[in-house]
């Protein structure tokens, strides 16, 4: 089963989604947390901090930054993957082309896995003034396209309420 959790930053779409996790896979394997931030300030830093005390013990945390696919084929347990904004910006950075990131999305939805994503809504506001902050823009959205067609369950999250919209 894949399921989307989608909202603005801050929405609290996180937190829900760890909820889900742990309340729907109770029965299974203890569950990956898969994060894909890379450590690049302080500040970030520090957001990492109040995530990884936030879960505790409850998930694996591992840190993969750009191969989603590997530790999702390699699982036995529920995968949560937090998030996939952060893994585009990393493609970007470490100069992938938007073909290799959407092609490398399309292998990891094509596998028969427990999957939840975790994903930036950054469609609802104004066109970006520079290149590479469009790009993102576009490659973001259909990423999100991709990950909800193929997902059994789709929640938009605001306030840290979620609406299941699939």
């Amino acid at each position: 089963m894949k399921t989307l959790f989608i909202g603005g930053i801050k929405s609290g779409k996180s937190l829900l989604a760890e909820k889900y996790v742990l309340e729907h896979y109770a029965d299974q394997q203890k569950p990956i947390y898969l994060a894909t931030t890379e450590f690049v300030d302080a500040e970030l830093r520090e957001r990492i901090q109040v995530h990884k005390k936030r879960r505790e013990e409850k998930f694996l945390t591992l840190e993969e930054p750009l191969d989603l696919y590997s530790p999702v084929q390699s699982s036995q347990s529920p995968i949560l993957i937090e998030c996939t904004s952060m893994w585009i910006n990393n493609m970007l950075y470490h100069q992938r082309s938007k073909e290799q990131i959407l092609e490398h999305i399309k292998q990891v939805m094509s596998l028969s896995k427990d999957m939840v994503f975790v994903h930036n809504d950054v469609g609802s506001g104004i066109i970006p003034d520079n290149a590479l902050a469009r790009t993102y823009v576009d490659i973001s959205g259909i990423v999100s396209q991709i990950i909800a067609a193929e997902s059994n369950e789709v929640y938009h999250c605001i306030a840290g309420i979620q609406s299941r919209i699939k």
